[in-house]
């Protein structure tokens, strides 16, 4: 009589995208200055200028560029990102793919002919400065010669 056939979900689950199966598209020849949000996936085949905060897949067409920070869930990067990428899952560089700026995220695939210019961090970690003198091959510690034979 007060059966719940519903199933219960755990509260730390986290949120998942709203319209997965639906694309919002930035077609080629449209131009966005400001900040994107979006529960659910986006292609970019125009040009955008500012922020995106996507809650799903973030595809970048061939033609897509994109100038600013992003952060999504997964990505397909095909065209040009000029600023900071936060994914939570896969990252792919396409072939033709051109990222200058930050990475972190959990799984990086690059296909050959891909141009990625700055730091990568996966899995969370941090991305830290490589000290110079660590990677100097010249040391200031003076040679020891071999001992010479006893006459």
């Amino acid at each position: 009589m007060f059966r719940n056939d519903k199933p219960i979900e755990p509260m730390n689950k986290a949120p998942e995208p709203v319209n997965t199966g639906k694309i919002n598209s930035i077609m080629e020849g449209t131009s966005i200055e400001g900040e994107i949000r979006s529960d659910s996936n986006i292609r970019i085949d125009g040009r955008v200028k500012g922020t995106i905060n996507v809650r799903g897949r973030l595809i970048v067409g061939t033609s897509g560029i994109v100038e600013g920070d992003v952060t999504c869930q997964s990505s397909d990067i095909e065209g040009t990102v000029n600023g900071k990428i936060v994914c939570q899952d896969l990252l792919s560089l396409k072939a033709t793919a051109k990222l200058t700026g930050d990475i972190n995220t959990k799984k990086l695939a690059i296909e050959p002919g891909a141009v990625f210019t700055g730091n990568c961090s996966m899995g969370g970690g941090v991305v830290k400065e490589m000290d110079p003198m660590r990677l100097s091959t010249a040391t200031n510690t003076p040679r020891v010669e071999p001992a010479q034979a006893a006459r």
